[in-house]
């Protein structure tokens, strides 16, 4: 009997787990498809001839006619290759669905029990081969690829074992940086907006790089008023870096350090 009762109550907890959504059954549910082609770490193409850009990641590059590949892009497509070719998936949407070259913009989740359930988007990011990268326009569930992102880089996982992904600081950046970034700077005063989409330009001390915010990322504006944005407030930014000026789109792509960090 008090095994019977411990079967019971078992079930019961198993229940009430199952009853919670995962995060990806709260977003729209869109197409399904056979993976036939990985494009790089963050792209992939369906049986039915749609091509798929996995939102809120940011895949090593691979080398290209016109330019150099980055470090760790190889492996990065033989991590999704390993987990997506030849699957059944379903493609889940947390925004708007396609881009201006016809891609879906997409989470995607395996879907035909040949292998475990895989959500290909958070894998990428949990095992180091994609950075987090959130648009306004697709950033539900960005923040959890964000705060996955660091737990992989503190555990040295996948690109972050390189010394060519370590996280650096603005003054370390040349003006002809450019391409996708995340860096580390202390917050400066408003400055005049050098952009037309920007909410408040900022500053970041000790480096030439101005940084744009743009209304999806208008807490960091405020700074009279918020403890967290304070000039001198020492920030990790992401965004796209390009002539000294670096948009950061969305408040997920902007962290508050501590001072030890």
């Amino acid at each position: 009997m008090a095994n019977g009762f411990r079967l019971f109550g078992c079930a019961i907890l198993l229940l009430g787990a199952c009853g919670k959504p995962a995060p990806l059954d709260t977003l729209a549910r869109g197409e399904t498809g056979r993976v036939v082609r990985i494009i790089d770490g963050d792209a992939l193409v369906l049986d039915t001839g749609l091509s798929v850009r996995l939102v809120g990641i940011e895949a090593p590059v691979p080398e290209r006619r016109d330019r150099e590949g980055q470090p760790f892009a190889d492996e990065a497509k033989r991590m999704l290759e390993d987990m997506a070719l030849g699957r059944q998936v379903r493609l889940i949407y947390p925004g708007v669905t396609r881009d201006r070259y016809d891609r879906a913009l997409a989470y995607v989740r395996t879907d035909d029990g040949l292998g475990p359930e895989l959500w290909l988007n958070e894998e990428m990011v949990r095992l180091g081969g994609a950075r987090a990268r959130v648009y306004p326009d697709t950033s539900r569930l960005g923040d959890l690829l964000v705060g996955l992102e660091t737990q992989a880089r503190n555990s040295g996982k996948g690109m972050w074992a390189m010394a060519a992904w370590a996280i650096r600081d603005a003054g370390e950046f040349g003006p002809e940086a450019r391409g996708f970034h995340i860096l580390t700077g202390r917050l400066g005063a408003l400055e005049q907006a050098s952009d037309e989409d920007a909410h408040c330009t900022r500053s970041l001390a000790g480096s030439a790089i101005r940084v744009n915010f743009l209304s999806d990322a208008a807490p960091a504006c405020d700074f009279e008023n918020s403890s967290d944005w304070h000039i001198g407030a020492r920030v990790q930014l992401r965004g796209w870096l390009n002539e000294g000026q670096l948009e950061v789109s969305h408040v997920f792509n902007a962290e508050r350090l501590g001072a030890d960090q």
